[in-house]
């Protein structure tokens, strides 16, 4: 926001740093550019990334999660596709976010619709509105966040119908050292979370 970086995890997530008398130097990379980074030496922790068996080797997770989150579908309102079940997405083009898992496998194995990728999450609601895809799935309050921030909160909606809830993390690569500060950030954010700053953090970032 005009060069300053906002946002829920972002901003707990620094706040408990700071307690815990961390240094951190923030970096905005693409997504895969991000998990490259961490992979190569080139960062040191990621921010709101999901636990998988398969990262467990390289990635040592805090015990507490930053947040989590709700994934659901996005439409134009001029474009309402019906969304009960997973076959109502015969033959549509859904908007994702290029690198990112997602937690219910019949939606990310399914062949009955196709995957339409895109680097970040403005490009996907932008391409939304454009008739570019049919439906965009996001986090239900990031999404609404966004949309409302890009001024098209009148024009976006979602189905109710939640594909997948998972939660995020503060990922430290796997180094010495790291599982013990991956422990003390965990005691300090259960700290955090229940004193009324981070009630107020949680009220401004939920429309």
């Amino acid at each position: 926001d005009q060069g300053t970086l906002k946002g829920l995890d972002y901003e707990a997530a620094q706040i408990v740093l700071q307690r815990l008398g961390v240094a951190t130097e923030w970096q905005l990379l693409p997504w895969k550019r991000c998990l490259l980074a961490l992979e190569q030496g080139h960062a040191d922790a990621i921010l709101d990334i999901f636990r998988t068996p398969e990262r467990e080797a390289t990635i040592i997770y805090p015990d507490e999660p930053m947040s989590q989150i709700e994934f659901v579908l996005f439409y134009a309102n001029a474009r309402p596709y019906p969304y009960q079940r997973l076959e109502d997405l015969q033959g549509l083009k859904v908007g994702v976010s290029a690198g990112y898992w997602y937690a219910d496998r019949a939606f990310r194995e399914s062949d009955l619709f196709t995957r339409e990728p895109a680097p970040n999450h403005i490009a996907n609601f932008g391409k939304l509105m454009r008739d570019r895809v049919d439906l965009v799935i996001n986090d239900k309050r990031a999404g609404n966040y966004l949309i409302k921030q890009m001024g098209i909160h009148a024009h976006v909606s979602h189905h109710p119908q939640v594909i997948s809830r998972d939660l995020l993390y503060l990922g430290l690569r796997r180094t010495d050292g790291m599982d013990v500060l991956a422990q003390r950030f965990s005691n300090e954010l259960r700290r955090f979370k229940a004193e009324p700053t981070y009630t107020a953090l949680l009220k401004r970032y939920t429309p």
